[in-house]
């Protein structure tokens, strides 16, 4: 039905309205095995977390970051040496990996503490998230424990590499989004059973965690199974009795100066404006610096004059992201430039080609006389990854087939 021209009395909306059901409700039993799950986790991630190294030196891709990061830590939070070659990422991990040199040292504990730590907490976000999605402590426990388990998460925190914090920072993300959905559907609720439905709700929220999110929505009224993305959110066509930022089902009208005023104006901000001022802020040793890499372009490598009227110190940033996009754009195996360890991506569910990241063959204790290798890999654990492949078919079936707005998150 025409969201824009309908209307029912309060005693029907209170009948439509669902449950209230705002997150689990076992609150203490939830902390405490959020507690067991991230000692579990800690031990597993912090466990002789100096080894292995390459005769005392960083391993893998180690090698660019954890360099690059004491320069960092001793350079006021700037990378300015060109002998690096590869200043092709922006600046938060490579600072966040110097916070544990910085308290640490320049070893292998050092490069690697602020990524295990923060693979520790992913573990107790993953576990909170599971659970508010779920309902279910034992569930998040659950996928508390199936994360710590998993070869791919176990490697990443224990090693000096960006991957691990663009990870994290995406979980963390993803989990302000499901508290943002509940607490919006609880003031929801709140302001119908109060006869407030006429009125605007203002939520902030949590969908500003992170630096950069989007808004979903649930569906208030017959059903309350999908999560909407972000066009539903704007459009609000789906809310039964609840005028939210600008727009109404029941009872009101819609109209495009309060999509424009109490929709697009904040999805703008949350979506665009405050990524866009993280960015900008995670730069701030750099475009304070004289000697960063790439800091002074303009006049050199670029016209002292651009298309749009931005400061000199705005384009040579600009011209520093688009030279890294080109960087990893050009990484191809095209043109006969073939890498032994190259990997397919449909091979990347079932983890058919790992990557190696170190290799011992001399003296490794253990043998007697025997000949012994010891390896670390970037491997998804088997009984994990293999059989994630038919349940991503089951999700799909019940997220598209019997929309059930938690699968269709997940």
């Amino acid at each position: 039905m025409p969201c824009w021209s309908v209307s029912y009395p309060q005693s029907v909306l209170v009948r439509w309205f669902p449950v209230a059901d705002f997150g689990p409700t076992d609150h203490a039993r939830g902390w405490i095995a959020t507690g067991v799950i991230t000692l579990l986790a800690t031990v597993t991630r912090f466990l002789n977390l100096g080894s292995p190294t390459d005769a005392g030196t960083p391993i893998f891709d180690e090698k660019h970051y954890a360099p690059q990061a004491w320069q960092v830590l001793h350079n006021h939070w700037v990378e300015d040496n060109p002998g690096f070659g590869l200043v092709v990422h922006p600046p938060v991990g490579k600072q966040l990996i110097a916070l544990g040199e910085a308290i640490l040292g320049y070893n292998g504990l050092g490069w690697r503490f602020t990524g295990a730590l923060l693979g520790v907490v992913m573990v107790a976000l993953v576990m909170r998230t599971v659970r508010r999605i779920s309902r279910s402590t034992l569930v998040g426990a659950i996928a508390g424990v199936l994360l710590i388990c998993d070869g791919v998460s176990f490697v990443a925190a224990r090693t000096a590499l960006l991957d691990g914090f663009l990870t994290f920072f995406v979980v963390a993300t993803f989990g302000a989004l499901m508290v943002d959905r509940d607490q919006v559907r609880e003031r929801m609720h709140v302001a119908l059973l109060e006869g407030r439905s006429a009125e605007t709700i203002w939520v902030p929220g949590w969908v500003c965690a992170g630096g950069a999110s989007w808004r979903d929505s649930a569906r208030i009224g017959l059903r309350d199974k999908m999560v909407r993305p972000v066009l539903r959110r704007v459009l609000r066509c789906d809310v039964v009795g609840v005028r939210f930022r600008g727009t109404s089902a029941i009872p009101g009208a819609k109209t495009p100066a309060g999509v424009f005023r109490r929709d697009l104006i904040p999805t703008g901000y949350a979506l665009a404006l405050i990524p866009f001022a993280v960015y900008i802020a995670s730069y701030a040793p750099w475009l304070a610096s004289e000697t960063a890499i790439d800091r002074h372009q303009v006049g050199q490598t670029i016209g002292p004059h651009g298309i749009l009227p931005l400061p000199d110190a705005i384009r040579s940033l600009w011209y520093y992201t688009a030279k890294a996009f080109e960087f990893h754009a050009g990484l191809t195996n095209a043109a006969g430039n073939h890498h032994p360890w190259e990997s397919k991506p449909w091979s990347w569910p079932m983890s058919l080609r790992p990557v190696l990241y170190a290799i011992d063959q001399q003296n490794v204790p253990g043998c007697g006389s025997e000949s012994c290798v010891k390896a670390e890999m970037l491997v998804g654990t088997p009984a994990m990854w293999w059989l994630a492949v038919p349940v991503l078919g089951y999700l799909s079936w019940r997220a598209l087939v019997r929309q059930d707005w938690r699968y269709a998150t997940v």
